[in-house]
């Protein structure tokens, strides 16, 4: 019985230390990734669109070496570019990013989102143990993306 009492301890313990120090009150909102924009709706092979986005409103904490992984698929759906850009501790970030010739033309996308977080529920707190369902936040899991028409 202690064995067993000593194993949920230490996994109560555990399970709240991954999810960061909260932010406000636990009623607040969380603080998701910015939305990202690109500096053209639609490129040719070869031609070079910028990805961008301003800091978050709230304070996400991502931290000094964090990153945008950034993924742009072309007209036939086949992913073109899968590469990462520095992105401050905000979700700020700014990056070029060139069309590969091999881009097939038709209505792409690009998608950003920060590199090796929980990006879908980043709320810099534990927000599903020890709590009430009536206080559970959800979040959208929907990949953040934008339509990019590949031309010709």
């Amino acid at each position: 019985m202690r064995k067993a009492a000593g194993i949920v301890a230490a996994v109560l313990l555990l399970s709240g230390t991954g999810c960061g120090q909260p932010v406000g009150t636990f009623g607040g909102d969380g603080c998701m990734p910015p939305s990202f924009s690109l500096s053209a709706d639609a490129a040719r092979p070869g031609e070079s669109f910028t990805i961008s986005a301003d800091d978050a409103t709230c304070n996400p904490r991502y931290g000094d070496t964090a990153q945008i992984q950034l993924e742009v698929m072309d007209g036939s759906g086949v992913k073109i570019v899968d590469t990462l850009a520095p992105m401050n501790d905000a979700g700020g970030f700014s990056t070029a990013v060139t069309l590969p010739e091999s881009a097939v033309p038709g209505t792409g996308s690009v998608a950003a989102f920060p590199y090796n977080l929980d990006w879908c529920d980043d709320t810099g707190r534990n927000n599903r143990v020890g709590h009430g369902a009536a206080e559970i936040h959800r979040a959208s899991c929907v990949l953040p993306s934008q339509t990019l028409t590949i031309e010709p």
